[in-house]
């Protein structure tokens, strides 16, 4: 099936195509329930797509954040899991536009040689959730550096990442004026850290995500990055990109199930004709390419306006909301489709099935989308 607007950034999207052939489905299949794709992100290491984000003078693609979404858009659409990808591209906001000169210059060329690699993402925590300003993982300065304790969850990648970017709590929220003052942010080698715990969660699709837990971790004063009590102000660059490229993402996703669904569904005959020609069979299908291709648009909105500096929460919201629902809905049409062979796992549908359902949670529930286009768009009161 033609996509239209697959002739933008058309070398691009044919480089990571010809990668990605090299990993097809039974590569994946045979890392589930939760095997990490190591040769898939040392291919995409090698091919220099992984340090895309990253300046030239770093050694990196100095690729902007609407190619970037093509890269991890072209890897759904190839049927791969791009999660070990993303979170090495959407970190690389906070890092670019708030690290010191020697920060940048210490970790981003072995970040882009994939001698290091940035991974581990850590903000969510079990009694804070969605309301981030209310975690509680204490960062405390010390003579030694900073000494953390707490516990962070969802942090995927965290056994397979070389560092962390952590949000924490360095003065306590009853001394804040807001609740979203007084919260830091640090980068730092996480390998071999005595007081370091990771545990690995298993969940419905494969995204190696663990719980970390801290018991007076240490970590060096240069960790921190830009000023003491600014970092949630810093981490809402990289949560407008990380709802970009998710929208990318799951746009891909949707990509891949329409074409294994039409193809199934113009071959597949029951009682003299093909599947598709039902309408119970066309029309959930036609509908889910609609919705993808407006999501599609206001993903490449969202994404020139965060590469031309401007506002984008509400697009970037919008891209996210839109892409995850659009693709699910053609995830859910591909499996009916494809009727008892949907299920089957050497079809790859019931695994995409999994896998961008998990958007419509993560990386924020689109109901809290919804009451931030309400609040902050609509100018309705707020509902939460």
């Amino acid at each position: 099936m033609d996509w239209p607007g697959t002739d933008l950034h058309a070398d691009l999207r044919s480089g990571i195509r010809q990668v990605c052939a090299d990993f097809d489905g039974p590569y994946w299949r045979d890392l589930e329930p939760d095997g990490y794709p190591e040769a898939f992100v040392r291919a995409l290491t090698d091919a220099g797509y992984l340090a895309a984000l990253i300046p030239e003078e770093y050694g990196g693609g100095g690729a902007s954040l609407t190619e970037a979404s093509v890269i991890l858009e072209e890897i759904s659409a190839s049927g791969g899991n791009p999660s070990a990808c993303h979170a090495q591209m959407y970190v690389m906001g906070t890092v670019l536009r708030h690290g010191s000169t020697e920060c940048k210059q210490r970790v981003l060329p072995r970040i882009a040689d994939g001698s290091l690699r940035l991974q581990a993402f850590g903000v969510t925590e079990p009694g804070a959730g969605s309301e981030t300003t209310r975690i509680t993982t204490r960062a405390e300065q010390v003579s030694e550096g900073w000494r953390i304790n707490g516990q962070k969850i969802w942090t995927s990648r965290a056994r397979y990442s070389d560092l962390m970017l952590l949000l924490a709590r360095t003065t306590p929220m009853e001394e804040c004026a807001k609740p979203s003052d007084g919260l830091s942010v640090f980068l730092f080698d996480m390998r071999d850290l005595p007081g370091l715990v990771i545990k690995p969660i298993r969940t419905m699709m494969n995204h190696n995500t663990t719980e970390v837990f801290f018991d007076d971790v240490l970590i060096p004063h240069d960790a921190l990055i830009g000023e003491v009590g600014r970092g949630f102000r810093y981490i809402l660059d990289g949560m407008n990109a990380e709802r970009i490229l998710i929208a990318a993402e799951c746009i891909g996703d949707g990509r891949f199930v329409l074409d294994r669904a039409t193809a199934y569904a113009s071959t597949r005959e029951v009682f003299g004709k093909p599947i598709g020609a039902n309408q119970g069979v066309q029309f959930p299908l036609a509908r889910a390419y609609a919705a993808l291709r407006a999501a599609d648009l206001v993903r490449f909105e969202a994404a020139a306006r965060y590469d031309a500096g401007e506002s984008c929460a509400a697009e970037a919201n919008m891209a996210k909301l839109l892409a995850s629902e659009a693709s699910w809905a053609a995830a859910n049409a591909a499996l009916d489709a494809h009727g008892g062979f949907g299920f089957a796992v050497e079809y790859d549908i019931e695994r995409k099935f999994r896998e961008t359902r998990l958007y419509q949670v993560a990386p924020i529930n689109n109901n809290l989308v919804l009451a931030y286009l309400g609040q902050h768009v609509l100018g309705l009161p707020k509902s939460y």
